[in-house]
């Protein structure tokens, strides 16, 4: 587990799983993550994915419960690890707090602040990036105020309600990261 001051990242339980059925049809949340289209998800679905993946055993990965005031509040995780062959070192992060009361209020900026010093601290990564739609301006200046830059950007790239919008991608290296550790 990680904890922030008031954020604790955790495994995802079963128990987690009708409030992230309801955050994963909720338009607004669908629509603020980008990338796909929504598409519907029964509990039913996302329970026996959850069974599937857990009767394999083993550990939970790198994708976790963001918990604040003792709710389910959304997910994060580092995914798409380039670190086997050791040079690279570099994965994405994502990020859904799923529960609007928690948006705007820095629950997002403490979580991302928690998985970047987990990828650089106990990954030994080089790099952490990801990609968010150019309308989400909550979620690019929350990355900015974390240190991610943009990187580039993918013109008319995903079909966002009703029009094509460009994805941005943004990234932050681990002495961009030391430097802000420094600072606090």
């Amino acid at each position: 587990m990680l904890k922030g001051e008031r954020v604790t990242l955790r495994g995802i339980r079963r128990d987690d799983l009708p409030k992230l059925c309801e955050f994963n049809n909720d338009l607004a949340v669908e629509l603020a993550g980008g990338g796909d289209p929504p598409i519907p998800q029964s509990l039913e679905r996302l329970q026996a994915e959850f069974d599937q993946n857990a009767a394999k055993g083993g550990r939970d990965g790198t994708w976790f419960a963001i918990e604040a005031d003792g709710k389910f509040i959304g997910q994060c995780g580092l995914v798409g690890f380039d670190i086997f062959q050791g040079v690279a070192r570099v994965c994405e992060l994502g990020i859904a707090i799923g529960d609007k009361e928690y948006w705007g209020r820095g629950y997002g900026r403490e979580t991302i602040a928690l998985l970047l010093d987990y990828a650089f601290r106990y990954w030994n990564l080089h790099r952490v990036w990801l990609r968010t739609n150019s309308r989400n301006e909550r979620a690019i200046r929350c990355y900015q105020s974390c240190g991610f830059v943009e990187e580039g950007r993918l013109r008319g790239h995903e079909w966002y309600d009703g029009s094509y919008i460009d994805t941005l991608c943004m990234g932050i290296l681990r002495e961009e990261w030391e430097h802000i550790k420094k600072q606090d």
